[in-house]
């Protein structure tokens, strides 16, 4: 699909700029960053999920170095929800909730 788009036989510039795709759809997915445990149904997912987020994005106009951010800031965003100290003060927080209801 991505060779489609170069409509040359370039490959050095086939997949240029999808590395943040890449990595946010399997992060999105579900896959550990530190690795050890995947899931590919999650990354396929996580990838479907990526791309009508882009096309929603590029649909309201927005250009498209904004839409880098917005990737880059989701990856930060599911990363730290992976993190050891965001996992525990959420566990912290449910404990909570549990005593007081």
């Amino acid at each position: 699909i991505i060779s489609s788009n170069v409509k040359s036989a370039d490959a050095n510039n086939a997949g240029l700029f999808t590395e943040l795709d890449a990595i946010l759809a399997v992060v999105i997915g579900g896959t550990l960053m530190t690795g050890g445990r995947f899931s590919l149904a999650g990354s396929v997912v996580g990838a479907l999920l990526i791309q009508s987020v882009t096309t929603t994005i590029y649909a309201f106009g927005v250009p498209p170095e904004v839409v880098l951010v917005v990737k880059a800031v989701v990856v930060l965003f599911v990363v730290l929800l992976y993190s050891q100290p965001v996992k525990l003060a959420l566990d912290k927080l449910s404990g909570q909730r549990g005593v007081q209801a």
